[in-house]
C-alpha cells in the first residue's frame, strides 16, 4: 500500500510513502513492549525532564513543522506555528503537574495503610485525524508517556509526513527507542492492531462512524477506549448579547482550521428579536476573512484538506438550499485554476430541524443560522442534536449564562461569551454521539492507568 502526500492548495503530489508490512508492524509493537518494560520503571522526574526537552525540540523545529502542515493539509503557516506552540505547552503542563496527578492517594480504612496508586497499563494505540496533525497526537502523547505508557500512532493517511515527524521529534528529545512509534497503516489494518495482545487500550479522534467501529472491536476484547468524535456545536446568541463581540467570536470559531474542527461552532441559534442584526454582523465577519495560499502571511483560511472533502461539503450546502435554507454568502466552488480544495466561508439562514445543517456535522467553513423564539426554545434547539461536544452562550446576564452552561446545555464543554477550545489544564471530550472519556487535565492522564487499590492489613 502506498500513501500519497498531496498538497491540497495545488493538487500536486509531494511525496509517496510505503505502508508498513505486517511483519514490520509486528516488530514495532514488540519493540514498544520491550521499551515499556523499562519505561514503566523510569522515575517520574526523569519522564518530566524528557517532556520538557520535547517541548524545546518542538519550539526549535516549529517553522519546519508548520511548513509540513501547510504542505500536507493546507494549514496557514501562522496557525501551524500556533499549533506547535500548543503542543509544547501540553508537554510542559504534564511535566509540571504529572507527578502530583500520579501520586498515591491515601484513603482512611480499617487497614494499617490503604491507598490508591496509578500504574501504567502498557501500549496505547492512538488513531488520529488530519485536521490538527500535531495537536491531536500530543494531547494523547504527553499524558500517556508521563504516566509510563508507550504509544503507537496510526495517523490519517493524508498526513504521513507529520506522523513520521512526530516520531522523529520524540526520538530527538532523548526518549528511549520504541517509546513512541508511528505505524504507516490503512484503516483496514486497525482491527488486527487493536486485537494484538500487547495493545492494551485505544484512543481515537475522528468521525462517529469510525468511533463505533473501534469501540466495537476493542469492546469485544475488553480493551479500554477513549473516543473524541464528531460535533455540531450550538452557539446561543440571546437577545441581550453584545452582538458585535458575539459575531466576531462566532465567526472565529466557525472558521477554526478552515471549519475543519470537531469543536468549531456549527449551529448559531439566535433570538428572533436580534436575528437580523446579528446575521448582518456575522456575514460581514465571515466574508472579511482572507482565503488563499497557506504560505501567505495574510491568509486566514487555507484550502480544505482534500478535494473530495470540499466536494462533499458543497453537496451538503446544496442539499440544505434544496430543503429551503438560504445562502447569504459563499456557497460556490472556486473555478480559478489552482484552487484545488478551496471553499469560501458560507452562511446559511433559515436552517430548521430535519435539514442536514441542523442534524449532521458540517466539516468545513459553512455556518447555519437558526432562529429561536426565546431562551427556552434556544436551549431546546441546542440540545436537539445527536452530538454533545461543545456549546457556548452569549448574553450580558451572567447568572443566566452560567445556569445555562452548567445545568441545561448538554455538552462536554460549555463556554460563556467566548468560543469553545481545548486547554491542557481542562478536561476535554463529549457525550452522546460525540464520544466518551476525557483528554487533558488530571482526568486525561487517569484514563490510561490502572487505578489500583493497595490495602495493607
Amino acid at each position: 500500500m502506498i500513501f500519497h502526500s498531496i498538497n491540497p492548495a495545488t493538487g500536486r503530489q509531494v511525496k509517496r510513502y510505503t505502508a508498513h508490512s505486517t511483519a514490520q508492524t509486528g516488530k514495532r509493537i514488540t519493540r514498544a513492549q520491550q521499551c515499556w518494560l523499562q519505561w514503566r520503571e523510569t522515575a517520574l522526574a526523569d519522564r518530566a525532564q524528557l517532556l520538557v526537552k520535547l517541548a524545546l525540540v518542538l519550539e526549535q523545529r516549529k517553522e519546519e513543522m508548520a511548513i509540513l502542515m501547510a504542505v500536507e493539509m493546507g494549514k496557514p503557516l501562522k496557525d501551524g506555528r500556533a499549533e506547535i506552540d500548543k503542543c509544547a505547552s501540553v508537554c510542559r503542563y504534564y511535566a509540571e503537574h504529572g507527578t502530583s496527578f500520579l501520586a498515591d492517594q491515601a484513603v482512611a480504612t480499617a487497614a494499617a495503610s490503604s491507598y490508591v496508586s496509578f500504574q501504567p497499563i502498557g501500549l496505547v494505540l492512538a488513531i488520529m485525524p488530519w485536521n490538527f496533525p500535531f495537536w491531536q497526537v500530543f494531547r494523547f502523547l504527553a499524558p500517556a508517556l508521563m504516566a509510563g505508557n508507550c504509544g503507537l500512532l496510526k495517523h490519517a493517511s493524508n498526513v504521513p509526513g507529520c506522523a513520521l515527524a512526530i516520531e522523529s521529534l520524540v526520538a530527538e528529545a532523548g526518549f528511549p527507542a520504541g517509546v513512541f512509534q508511528t505505524l504507516l497503516l490503512g484503516s483496514g489494518a486497525m482491527n488486527d492492531v487493536i486485537a494484538h495482545p500487547l495493545v492494551k487500550a485505544v484512543t481515537l479522534t475522528g468521525s462517529t462512524e469510525a468511533g463505533r467501529k473501534v469501540a466495537e472491536k476493542a469492546g469485544s476484547l475488553l480493551k479500554k477506549t477513549v473516543l473524541e468524535l464528531g460535533g455540531s456545536d450550538p452557539y446561543l446568541v440571546l437577545a441581550d448579547a453584545d452582538l458585535g463581540e458575539a459575531a466576531a467570536a462566532c465567526a472565529s470559531s466557525r472558521l477554526i482550521n478552515n471549519g475543519q474542527s470537531c469543536i468549531a461552532a456549527k449551529r448559531f441559534i439566535v433570538a428572533a428579536s436580534v436575528e437580523k442584526d446579528f446575521t448582518a454582523l456575522f456575514c460581514a465577519e465571515m466574508s472579511r476573512r482572507t482565503t488563499g495560499d497557506p504560505f501567505d502571511p495574510e491568509t486566514d483560511l487555507g484550502p480544505m484538506a482534500r478535494a473530495d472533502l470540499r466536494n462533499e461539503l458543497h453537496e451538503q450546502v446544496l442539499q440544505n438550499i434544496r430543503a429551503g435554507a438560504r445562502c447569504l454568502t459563499g456557497g460556490t466552488v472556486p473555478q480559478k485554476q489552482g484552487n484545488h480544495a478551496f471553499y469560501q466561508p458560507t452562511v446559511l439562514s433559515g436552517v430548521k430541524k430535519g435539514m442536514p445543517a441542523f442534524s449532521e456535522e458540517i466539516f468545513g467553513p459553512v455556518a447555519s443560522i437558526i432562529r429561536a423564539r426565546d431562551t427556552r426554545h434556544a436551549v431546546e434547539l441546542a440540545n436537539g442534536s445527536i452530538f454533545g461536544l461543545g456549546a457556548a452562550v452569549f448574553t450580558r446576564n451572567a447568572a443566566l449564562a452560567e445556569s445555562l452552561a452548567r445545568n441545561q446545555l448538554q455538552a462536554g464543554s460549555c463556554f460563556v461569551n467566548d468560543l469553545v477550545r481545548s486547554d491542557p489544564r481542562l478536561p476535554f471530550g463529549g457525550i452522546n454521539q460525540s464520544g466518551y472519556g476525557r483528554e487533558l487535565g488530571e482526568f486525561g492522564i487517569h484514563e490510561f492507568v490502572n487505578i489500583k487499590t493497595v490495602y495493607i492489613s
